[in-house]
């Protein structure tokens, strides 16, 4: 991680992030995450960093019980509006997920388990306990539910352009990158009672500074929790 993260509040620099009158982020769901559980029979989620709320008003709409958290009271205010406005009962919780994972229950107060817990590009410059937030996460799947982590594996093509003609990036506020061996070493040694579906990078394609279309590498890790065995009599 980068070496900032010591050094800087998390909670002021996300709100300092939000702080702008406009959204910062399109509203729409991600594309990697979109195409990964489109097909899955709705249930309850729970959305890690889920900043302006994109993917948990997106799973909302096809029936899921969608819960957001995020750091960012800001963010999360955003969230809740905008799911006013569509009238969307997705529920947004203002949290830090270090805290949550102490808490050892879910935002609502319960230890009620989820279906599906996504965090899609929870990267951040500054203090993120990362590794435990995940594998809390794992801790709290249900039966043959899935967590889904998609993160950003390389820079995009554009900002490698710019830093070579800019010169050395600063290291100490660059992001980190994300390979699915990272994410797997990160959750831990795997009990028997989980199962990797999905490893691997995947390239998406995005509009750079200018307007041209540009391919972009994400990693995409899922696992999912076996449904639970019939009792033996």
């Amino acid at each position: 991680m980068a070496v900032s993260e010591t050094y800087e509040d998390p909670a002021a620099f996300w709100e300092q992030r939000y702080a702008g009158a406009e959204p910062i982020w399109s509203g729409r769901v991600n594309q990697t995450l979109a195409e990964v559980v489109g097909d899955l029979a709705p249930g309850s989620s729970l959305d890690l960093g889920c900043g302006e709320g994109g993917d948990s008003l997106w799973l909302a709409e096809r029936g899921w019980r969608a819960i957001g958290i995020d750091l960012s009271a800001t963010a999360i205010a955003r969230a809740r509006a905008r799911a006013e406005k569509l009238g969307l009962s997705a529920e947004f919780v203002a949290a830090d997920l270090g805290l949550w994972v102490e808490a050892g229950e879910g935002v609502d107060g319960s230890a009620a388990p989820f279906d599906l817990i996504t965090a899609s590009f929870l990267q951040s410059p500054v203090a993120l306990p990362r590794e435990r937030i995940l594998r809390a996460a794992l801790s709290r799947l249900a039966p043959g539910g899935r967590l889904v982590l998609v993160s950003h594996a390389a820079p995009p093509p554009w900002a490698q352009h710019d830093h070579a003609a800019h010169g050395a990036h600063d290291p100490t506020r660059g992001p980190h990158f994300i390979t699915p061996e990272d994410e797997l070493a990160a959750l831990g040694p795997l009990e028997s009672e989980f199962a990797v579906l999905v490893a691997e990078l995947r390239q998406r394609e995005v509009a750079d500074p200018q307007g041209s279309l540009a391919q972009i590498d994400d990693s995409v890790v899922v696992v999912q929790r076996h449904q639970a065995l019939p009792e033996v009599r």
